[in-house]
């Protein structure tokens, strides 16, 4: 199973800075983010302490039941 941190690169080449494009680039350069990761309760926690902007939460619930689809 990939990270999640892998399945949300995927949305660094977007042309259009998007919620999901800004998202993926702040994980990108966050060297604490859980890289590895495939827990929702870890990276829901790390997200909860150093959300990098409004609404980034919700985004990532949405974002992360769309990688557990894919993974299964």
């Amino acid at each position: 199973m990939k990270s999640f941190y892998h399945y949300m690169m995927r949305y660094r080449g977007n042309k259009k800075m998007d919620e999901e494009k800004q998202l993926a680039e702040w994980m990108f350069k966050d060297h604490s983010f859980p890289k590895q990761s495939v827990s929702y309760d870890e990276i829901s926690r790390y997200l909860e302490w150093n959300a990098p902007f409004a609404g980034a939460l919700s985004l990532f619930d949405r974002l992360y039941d769309e990688y557990e689809q894919v993974e299964e």
